[in-house]
């Protein structure tokens, strides 16, 4: 542990600070890497006598911060977690990093089934770190979960995650494309999630280079329109889901209404386009037939 008083530690965060970057993210590098909170931090500005212990000291954390800001990689990838809702998550360049409106399907889901404690069978397409699947294993100790990706590498992850962050036994992991590693599940699933690849090759190009160069391109880029994986995923949605079953996508800012329409015609009713935190159609809902 080391120690560094309060007034230290406020000059050392406002040189960090004129330097660039948010205090969003230096304050989660400071909690995934030095063990300290954000409402630890601001107790303690209200006490400028007060004292702050840290797991790591404030030089190697101010290196860590000077990288984020030379080479604007992720303070997630510097630190190798994230937070999402409740969970400590490992990250690398192998997984998207979950961001905070993709919480909310989390919020959709348990709305929907209204802390149904009967067993059900859900699937992720997708997991990535596995943040989906796993906040609702834990949310639910009765369902049970699957959740696929393409990537062996991020598999290996989210079982990690899975494992580190509870003991439960109700979510597996499988490596395929899509639905192909569910095809023993056909008909028999309650509930579908993903949050698939949906950004355009336009879109692409522009994005910020801390996520374009760090985060994979995989995840990210579906085609022309981007619309190429969330296609896929609804066509073949009625041959998996139980009548009656849920699909729910998070899509692109501007999809929502043509994502609607490809629910719909594939036999989808009580579809939705719910918003996200900034007011923007980011999830489509469904249920089947």
């Amino acid at each position: 542990m080391f120690y560094v008083s309060a007034k230290e530690f406020l000059l050392w965060e406002k040189k960090q600070l004129f330097k660039g970057g948010d205090k969003e993210s230096l304050y989660l590098l400071l909690e995934s890497i030095a063990g300290i909170s954000h409402n630890e931090i601001n107790l303690l500005r209200l006490n400028s006598e007060g004292d702050f212990y840290f797991q790591k000291n404030l030089d190697l954390i101010e290196s860590v911060w000077d990288n984020h800001l030379t080479n604007n990689v992720p303070i997630q990838h510097l630190s190798g977690f994230t937070f999402w809702r409740d969970l400590k998550l490992s990250v690398s360049e192998n997984v998207l990093i979950p961001r905070p409106e993709t919480e909310l399907i989390i919020d959709i889901v348990l709305k929907i089934f209204e802390n149904n404690s009967k067993k059900l069978v859900f699937a992720e397409l997708g997991t990535g770190s596995g943040a989906i699947s796993i906040a609702l294993a834990m949310a639910n100790p009765s369902w049970e979960g699957i959740a696929t990706d393409i990537d062996k590498n991020a598999i290996d992850i989210a079982s990690r995650n899975f494992m580190n962050s509870s003991n439960q036994q109700n979510l597996r992991f499988c490596c395929g494309h899509w639905w192909n590693p569910l095809e023993s599940l056909k008909g028999e699933l309650d509930l579908v999630i993903s949050n698939p690849p949906y950004i355009p090759e336009e879109i692409y190009k522009k994005l910020p280079v801390e996520v374009k160069n760090f985060e994979p391109k995989i995840a990210l880029l579906a085609g022309k329109d981007g619309l190429e994986h969330i296609r896929e995923i609804i066509y073949k949605a009625p041959s998996f889901l139980k009548e009656k079953g849920w699909l729910i996508l998070e899509n692109h800012f501007d999809q929502g209404s043509i994502v609607r329409q490809l629910f719909l015609e594939n036999r989808f009713t009580s579809v939705e386009v719910l918003q996200d935190f900034s007011g923007i159609g980011r999830f489509t809902i469904g249920r089947y037939k």
